[in-house]
């Protein structure tokens, strides 16, 4: 054996796709190559944790492993390469899932989930600012100092005693009406990386992804409104519910670069600029297998009739159609309702249940 055989590790895997959350200590990510490398700060507190979103997405039991060796490897090439993951595949095929997946098995706390449409800009990922609400807090804030001094002189007090004076380190602070996106959320300073998920970005207006690519490529950016204060730092609010970052200089910036899963159902192409930064990943449809292993996760139960299900399903989506593997589990979680009495209310409701997406109706 050579000496480069020796120094190669036997599994250079930290995500196996089992979606098992981790007993003792999370598994450790290597350290990231030179050049995606950060010194962000400061470092904020460990995020929450959110085990009731990833039951939702990844079902109660244990996990169906749907992804293959090679899917696997994509994966771990981005988590170590700190590259975002850009996920392409038809609809409810399990795309979205892979973040809370990533998120579960590596321990890495609350997903934060960014949902595309047309109108979104770079801005609604990154921060958004209040202005109308500071300018209404601050009105009130003056108000009720000009009444408490009036009170002070209407109190059989000295009337020749001053009014207070305006203290304009006593009003409403800045960091208070900034609020940081999905985005800008990920890009603060943590010892272990967030995990965003962009979902959906093929609907998004053209220029969003060439708008990500600073964020993604820098994982730093600057808010402006804090940027032109006075205060070195500010104490803003954030994405997680109740969650508060010290922002200095009014500049964010990763200590660890974010796991960054971006879904997209291939309505359209991405700019060769945008792609360059993103390791590429297909989701293939399950098979037969992973489709009654998963219906058993979900439900706890294989219920009779559930393998007629999958294969009508399978056959509607070899046709060519769109389906969902929402859909699926609806129709299965009906059946063992008991209410499929009739056979053509049954096979009524299941046109309806396992419809065709494509068309519209």
């Amino acid at each position: 054996m050579t000496t480069q055989e020796q120094t190669v590790p036997s599994d250079w895997h930290v995500f196996h796709a089992t979606g098992h959350a981790p007993d003792g200590l999370p598994p450790e990510l290597p350290a990231a190559p030179a050049w995606r490398q950060f010194r962000g700060g400061p470092l904020q507190p460990p995020p929450p944790d959110d085990e009731e979103a990833a039951t939702r997405r990844l079902g109660p039991g244990d996990v169906t492993k749907q992804l293959g060796a090679e899917e696997t490897d994509i994966v771990n090439a981005a988590l170590l390469l700190r590259r975002p993951l850009l996920i392409t595949g038809p609809p409810g095929i399990g795309k979205s899932t892979l973040a809370f997946l990533i998120g579960r098995e590596l321990g890495l706390g609350r997903v934060l989930e960014w949902n595309i449409v047309s109108r979104t800009t770079l801005r609604d990922g990154l921060h958004t600012y209040d202005a109308l609400g500071r300018a209404q807090a601050i009105a009130a804030w003056r108000a009720g100092l000009r009444g408490t001094a009036a009170a002070g002189l209407d109190d059989g007090s000295d009337d020749t005693a001053p009014v207070a004076p305006f203290d304009p380190q006593q009003s409403p602070t800045l960091g208070e009406f900034v609020t940081l996106g999905p985005l800008g959320t990920a890009l603060l300073s943590y010892a272990r990386p967030r995990v965003l998920l962009v979902d959906e970005l093929d609907k998004s207006d053209i220029d969003l992804p060439n708008d990500l690519l600073h964020a993604l490529e820098d994982g730093s950016y600057e808010i402006p409104e804090l940027v032109r204060d006075a205060a070195e730092s500010a104490r803003v609010h954030t994405s997680d519910p109740g969650g508060r970052a010290v922002v200095s200089d009014g500049r964010v910036e990763c200590r660890e670069f974010p796991v960054v899963v971006i879904t997209s159902n291939g309505e359209r192409e991405f700019p060769a600029a945008f792609r360059r930064r993103c390791l590429p990943l297909e989701m293939r449809p399950p098979t037969r297998e992973q489709l009654l292993a998963m219906v058993e996760s979900h439900l706890r139960a294989r219920p009779e009739g559930t393998e007629n299900l999958v294969d009508d399903y399978l056959r509607r989506v070899g046709s060519g159609g769109i389906h969902s593997l929402d859909q699926l589990l609806n129709a299965v979680q009906l059946t063992t309702l008991g209410g499929f009495q009739a056979p053509a209310a049954s096979s009524t409701l299941m046109e309806l249940l396992l419809r065709d997406l494509a068309k519209g109706r």
